[in-house]
């Protein structure tokens, strides 16, 4: 349980103070601030809004596709070997499937990807069609009225928001031990599931950038949480103060963030979770981030970094207010012109 205290006040309160601790357990040490946001930020006074879109020029990020199956879709390598013997023609619409779990731990499950499945191929197959009127009738149990219309189309998922392409897939729930949240590109023929957030068309600078020490400031600051642990949603990243970086410092970014590939590349078998974990981290992935934080800090016109986190969080929060405000302002409603006479 977390619980913040705050008191209100109808005088200035004179000296204000932030206490800031290195660790949960650690001991406070006292900041000075010259405001106190409601982030409890030394920084002026703003409000996120909850942006479902991102900004002009920025790759969507979103949720991967909800099955609301029953479970009938989805598949372990036991099911998957199991169905394939008894039905060779299912293999081709069996794809690799998973979500946060399966990202940061390895081994992925499998489900029934019939998206386009002609209705003869289907009746052919009569283990895979009795999955499939599984998943209708668990749809028609469902309290929510837009689940049991599903239930006419049993054999999608009742999201599809599968990309076509390459896309980067990150966690919905990420360990708050972990420097970074850990990501890494996935080709289409995986299926995210619900539990992933992914961005689509998304490119070496947006991997370093969400991958830097910049981004994790911003997530700890004003993320969800569950439990303790880092709840990422969409309006963390709508909301998130992107650099401006000039073409060289573009290029860089590129580089460093190939080079966390890299690093990660060189410790074949290791899962995401094994890479990442805050005492096994291996010092190239952690020399390789480094530099990454390097680089982007640069494009943010700060090449000397950050001797702090609350002044990072600062600088974030004040670049937010110059950069984003302004699309909190809803335009003027615009008036009908009078008629003459």
């Amino acid at each position: 349980m977390h619980c913040v205290i705050i008191g209100y006040t109808l005088r200035d309160p004179g000296p204000r103070l932030l206490f800031d601790y290195e660790t949960v357990r650690s001991a406070p040490h006292e900041v000075p601030a010259r405001n106190i946001n409601p982030y409890l930020v030394d920084a002026p006074d703003v409000l996120l809004p909850s942006r479902t879109k991102a900004p002009a020029g920025r790759p969507q990020l979103k949720k991967g596709s909800q099955p609301t199956d029953g479970g009938n879709l989805i598949l372990t390598d036991a099911e998957r070997l199991e169905l394939v013997a008894r039905e060779p023609g299912a293999k081709r619409w069996i794809k690799r499937f998973g979500g946060g779990e399966e990202l940061l731990n390895g081994g992925w499950r499998w489900c029934l990807w019939l998206k386009g499945i002609k209705p003869g191929e289907l009746r052919s197959m009569p283990t895979v069609a009795a999955r499939v009127a599984a998943v209708k009738a668990a749809r028609l149990k469902s309290p929510t009225a837009e689940v049991r219309q599903a239930a006419l189309t049993p054999t999608v998922f009742t999201q599809d928001r599968q990309p076509s392409r390459r896309y980067l897939a990150l966690p919905e729930v990420s360990s708050e031990a972990r420097r970074v949240i850990p990501m890494r590109f996935l080709p289409p023929s995986i299926i995210a599931s619900n539990k992933l957030q992914i961005v689509v068309s998304a490119n070496l600078v947006h991997l370093g950038v969400l991958s830097s020490t910049m981004h994790m400031a911003w997530v700890r600051c004003v993320a969800g949480r569950l439990k303790s642990d880092y709840s990422y949603a969409p309006s963390v990243y709508n909301n998130f103060p992107w650099p401006t970086p000039t073409d060289a410092q573009r290029a860089k970014i590129e580089a460093t963030a190939q080079g966390i590939l890299d690093a990660r590349a060189a410790h074949p078998g290791a899962t995401l979770a094994d890479l990442y974990d805050p005492l096994a981290m291996p010092p190239n992935l952690v020399a390789a981030h480094a530099a990454n934080d390097r680089a982007v800090d640069a494009a943010y016109g700060q090449p000397r970094g950050f001797t702090t986190e609350a002044a990072r969080l600062a600088f974030l929060f004040e670049r937010y207010q110059a950069l984003a405000a302004p699309l909190d302002v809803a335009p003027a409603p615009r008036r009908r012109p009078r008629r003459a006479g």
